[in-house]
């Protein structure tokens, strides 16, 4: 769980629906954990997250998260 917060994280938000999106794309969405327009989640910065949101890029807005750097 200490493993989580002490990797380089980022805070995803949804700004746009999966209404009519590719399926490869619906399911990166889901992987992130994001479920409606405007809901945020702090994922670690992996490849495999990384590579999710690269997918999805046009519907999400990506910041640094909050506590990120910080022990």
């Amino acid at each position: 769980m200490t493993e989580k917060f002490n990797q380089k994280s980022i805070k995803v938000t949804l700004v746009k629906s999966v209404y009519g999106q590719l399926a490869n794309i619906r399911n990166s969405v889901k992987g992130l954990g994001l479920r409606r327009i405007g809901h945020s989640v702090v994922v670690a910065d992996t490849p495999s997250n990384r590579g999710m949101v690269n997918a999805a890029s046009h519907m999400l807005r990506i910041e640094p998260a909050p506590n990120a750097g910080k022990s």
